[in-house]
């Protein structure tokens, strides 16, 4: 099964249900050690009827935390997601409720508050809406955010923690806007990278700057896909990965041909810690990944023009290797904030 498979349908009829909560007594907190980006950053995506607060936070951190939203109370949210691993993980793809397995790689978290449209196929346009997938995913969670509701309930520490922040009780509009707010903190912008563009012309080696020029060179294209402050344009796009695919990748939601074997470009942040790569995690190594993109991949109808043999050399593949090292943020996949 399709990871996500069926919850697009859910989720917009849950939506009704999660949309009808207020905001009463709220405090609003300041993020100030979470919530800074450079200002070269986009302005991240935030819904009017969830604004940051701490508390809404401190919420949505226990609960990404917590087995108690999987069926048998097995997995939580982090065990797809780890944070040494710049919540992603290092499996190709991560066994849910009784092991099942689905058919997606668990994408890293950095800095997923920027996104403007979520899952592989794009699909859901909020991150509040992506809370639900894994949810009700069989080969995930497999549960309903209702009986989650109703444990939460049942649970004095929950109970009388959420009725204190939120003014209700435990239910689904809780459950989507404090795991969003959460996941909207994991803000990765503290690489070599962004300290030698903010003037710190030691923290790229010589290697990694003549890997910088060719990723940016008109004869690579790399940043026609993988461009902006968080490497990628999110456009949706094939690169050669297989001239047959299991996976129908955008497809899944648009129903129109000419998005068969599409996929959301992932960032490249971190990319030292996510793999293995691609939409199925089929790519074990950055160097398999530099050497598919090398040689052009297989032919598919959708393939982007972009995606052709670049005829690198080793020592051009090394500097192209050690400029993507240099987008690691070891102060994110290391902040004591995010730890459980």
């Amino acid at each position: 099964m399709y990871k996500a498979e069926g919850c697009i349908v859910f989720v917009l009829i849950l939506l009704s249900l999660i949309a009808c909560g207020d905001d009463k007594n709220i405090d609003r907190l300041p993020y100030p050690d979470l919530m800074d980006f450079p200002t070269y950053f986009d302005a991240m995506n935030v819904p009017e009827d969830n604004p940051y607060s701490y508390e809404r936070w401190e919420i949505g951190k226990a609960l990404f935390y917590d087995p108690i939203l999987s069926r048998d109370s097995s997995i939580s949210c982090a065990d797809c997601h780890k944070q040494e691993l710049a919540f992603s993980d290092n499996v190709a793809v991560t066994p849910g409720v009784d092991g099942l397995l689905g058919t997606r790689n668990a994408p890293t978290l950095a800095n997923v508050g920027f996104q403007p449209y979520y899952l592989t196929e794009g699909g859901l346009p909020t991150l509040e809406m992506q809370v639900l997938v894994p949810i009700q995913e069989h080969a995930e969670f497999d549960f309903n955010i209702v009986l989650i509701a109703e444990r939460l309930r049942n649970s004095s520490y929950y109970n009388d923690w959420i009725e204190d922040v939120f003014d209700r009780k435990p239910d689904s509009y809780v459950i989507t806007r404090s795991i969003a707010t959460f996941e909207r903190s994991l803000i990765s912008a503290q690489s070599p990278y962004d300290q030698f563009i903010q003037g710190d012309e030691e923290a790229l080696s010589e290697s990694a700057r003549a890997g910088m020029d060719l990723f940016f060179s008109d004869a690579l294209s790399c940043s026609e896909c993988h461009g902006g402050p968080n490497f990628t344009t999110y456009a949706f796009e094939n690169n050669g990965l297989y001239e047959v695919y299991d996976d129908p990748g955008r497809f899944r939601v648009t129903n129109d041909p000419s998005d068969i074997a599409r996929f959301k470009v992932p960032t490249l942040r971190n990319i030292e810690f996510t793999a293995p790569y691609m939409h199925n995690g089929s790519q074990q190594s950055l160097d398999q990944v530099l050497e598919h993109y090398n040689t052009g991949g297989f032919s598919h109808m959708h393939k982007s023009e972009l995606i052709r043999p670049l005829g690198l050399s080793p020592q051009e593949l090394n500097q192209l290797e050690d400029f993507l090292y240099s987008l690691t943020d070891r102060n994110f996949k290391d902040n004591p904030l995010f730890k459980p």
